[in-house]
Order: C-alpha cells, then structure tokens, then sequence
C-alpha cells in the first residue's frame, strides 16, 4: 500500500509540472496586427454613418464590472443609412481568450440579463467579398420590440463560434504555447422582419469588411 502511495504521489507530481510546463505563457496579441476597436472599424464606409442618438444593448451594471475585466475594448455604436434604415454593432475585445470567462458578453446571455427572451436560429453562412464566415441568427424579444441578431467569435486570426469550435481552438493554441486574443462581433437591427433584418446586417458587414485593409480585416472577419 505503501508503495502505491508512493506510485500514485508520484504520478500526480508529474502530471502537476506537466501542466506547468504546457501552460500558455505567449500572448498572441504582442504577435499578431494590434486591435484599436475605435480606430480602426470605420465611422463612414457605403452610405452607413454612425447615429449617436442610439446605443446598442449592454449587460446590467451586475454584469458590466465583470465585462470590463474580461475585456480590454469594447465598441458599441448605431449606425444609419440613407433610408433611414439602423443597425447597432458591438464589438467586445480581449488579450485573454483562455477561458470560458468571455461568455458574459454572448447575446444569448447579455440579453436574456436585460430580460429579453432569446430563440436561437441557428448557424448561418456570411458571404464576404473573399471568403465566407460561419455565424449565430438569433432574436430576441422584449413586449413589442423585436431584435434580430448576427454574431460570431474571434480566436486570433480565425472566426468561429462559441461550444466546441472555441474550446478546440482553445486547446490547440494553448498546446502550442499562446495565449490567445479575440473578440465577440454583434449586430443587430430593430423595426424590421426578420429575414429583411438578416439581409441588411449581411450587407453591412460585408460592407464593413470591404472598408477595412486586408490585415486589419482578418482580425475581425478572419482570412480568406
């Protein structure tokens, strides 16, 4: 019994300094284009311009001091087109994407906080100029106000979306020693019927990534 106490003790001490050993240490935010969320997604770009007479849905102020330590950029802005049509986009950034602790900002839980009812649509393909992106739908309802919803996830340079996708990308960059960055892009339009609401938010992001430079683009849609 002795022995296999021994045995066993040591076995655990082993996995323990492998674990260490394997931890990310690199942030891959010190090697990839930096992100200046307010600098670089454009105010003006295809007859879009930003309404600051709207702000996008935000978490509670339960949830916000735990959104600002998660992440170290956040974006929220309404823009307008020439009809007079609106479309809110947030964008939510961080250094840190090694946990699950960026959850807090996923539509399905920052509006279900600010009591809407959220239904998912499920996975939708997004079209862009060069490649195509996988993307979330979902709607969301409080009373008379109906919000149709487009998201996706960062990790790095790569686009896709939270569950076991995140948690593979996860892994496989933590095996390779990096601390991986990212973002949460959102957008989302009210007034509208659903699959009218999902083309215009299609138009302008593959509009907004039209007006980015290419490797700035790459981090906020991925590559082609």
């Amino acid at each position: 019994m002795k022995r296999r106490a021994l045995l066993f003790a040591g076995l655990c001490a082993g996995a323990a300094a492998s674990a260490l050993a394997l931890r990310p240490r690199q942030r891959a935010s010190l090697e990839l284009m930096p992100v200046h969320l307010e600098q670089q997604v454009p105010q003006a770009f295809s007859g879009w311009t930003i309404d600051p007479a709207v702000v996008p849905v935000l978490p509670d102020p339960s949830l916000r001091a735990t959104l600002e330590r998660t992440y170290s950029q956040v974006l929220a802005r309404t823009y307008v087109d020439r009809e007079g049509r609106r479309l809110m986009l947030s964008i939510a950034y961080g250094e840190d994407q090694a946990t699950d602790a960026t959850a807090v900002h996923r539509p399905e839980f920052c509006y279900s906080a600010q009591g809407f009812a959220v239904r998912t649509l499920g996975e939708d393909r997004l079209a862009l100029a060069q490649h195509a992106i996988k993307v979330r739908r979902l709607v969301a309802r409080l009373g008379p106000r109906m919000e149709p919803i487009t998201y996706w996830v960062t990790m790095n340079d790569r686009t896709i979306l939270p569950g076991v996708e995140r948690k593979l990308s996860q892994i496989r960059l933590g095996l390779s020693g990096l601390i991986p960055d990212g973002m949460l892009v959102r957008s989302s339009t009210v007034g509208l019927e659903v699959p009218a609401s999902f083309r215009l938010q299609d138009s302008f992001l593959t509009a907004m990534e039209q007006a980015m430079p290419a490797p700035v683009g790459a981090r906020y849609f991925g590559h082609a």
